[in-house]
């Protein structure tokens, strides 16, 4: 997370350059036959871990909401930003039980994944919710799941190896 001694002002920036981040990778598609789906989940990860609950989930729910209104997806936008802020709350506090469990940083990876898994699996039962029962799709929502399966699939792997370099570019950037 980033460091508490921050000051507001920096931690509202971080907090904007995650939700756009966000936004914006929400627009690298990768086509399906039946949808597409999109790299923003991994700076929904990322944010979490890296912004804490509140500020992630803000980031997230805020940049990718975004995303559904400049692409034309109106309809999502409520979801979306529901589903991504829960997906952030999820994915940090996962990884912050998982590490106060282990009482160590020898399974970070691990953590990360694992958090990962498991708030990717947030993202996909909540669209399936919400266009099953709010947009009326009904039995047609099912069509979305292996989109978002491979959105979330990419998202895990995308987010474990980028905030697993993020020291590492800090330190670099310091020298």
């Amino acid at each position: 997370m980033l460091n508490s001694k921050l000051s507001a002002s920096k931690k509202i920036a971080f907090s904007a350059i995650f939700a756009s981040l966000c936004c914006v990778a929400t627009f690298i598609q990768v086509p399906l036959p039946f949808g597409y789906f999109n790299l923003g989940d991994i700076f929904v990860l990322v944010g979490a871990w890296s912004l804490g609950p509140v500020l992630g989930a803000l980031a997230a729910g805020i940049g990718s909401a975004l995303a559904d209104l400049l692409l034309g997806y109106s309809a999502y936008i409520p979801a979306t930003f529901v589903i991504k802020a829960a997906m952030a709350v999820c994915a940090y506090f996962l990884y912050e039980l998982f590490k106060k469990i282990a009482k160590g940083k020898k399974l970070d990876v691990l953590f990360h994944v694992t958090s990962a898994v498991v708030a990717e699996c947030v993202m996909v039962g909540g669209y399936l919710l919400y266009e099953a029962f709010i947009l009326g799709y009904g039995a047609g929502a099912l069509a979305s799941v292996s989109g978002n399966c491979l959105q979330g699939a990419a998202a895990i792997i995308g987010a474990s190896i980028l905030i697993s370099v993020l020291p590492k570019i800090e330190k670099l950037l310091r020298n």
